[in-house]
């Protein structure tokens, strides 16, 4: 159990550096749906691995992080299906 919590943590921070470095090389918007759910899984990693380890602070702010992506994308969603309404 505990090596998967270590890895769900190191993936999560893969994901988040990641994806930092594909929108500062203009490789990813920051409002493309690639950009938010890397960064959406990439802080639920962190969320598991923090709480599990009880850095709450961490836990929380990821939490938050989640949050704005999963509003990011909603939003494209239902802007992409308004689009696609109106075409």
């Amino acid at each position: 159990m505990r090596i998967t919590i270590e890895i769900a943590g190191w993936i999560g921070a893969l994901l988040i550096l990641l994806s930092y470095l594909l929108l500062s090389n203009g490789r990813l918007q920051g409002r493309s749906p690639a950009y938010q759910w890397m960064n959406l899984i990439g802080a639920l990693g962190f969320v598991i691995n923090s709480g599990y380890n009880g850095a709450w602070p961490s836990a929380i702010l990821n939490v938050v992080w989640m949050v704005i992506g999963a509003v990011t994308l909603l939003r494209l969603w239902q802007q992409r299906r308004g689009a696609a309404t109106t075409d």
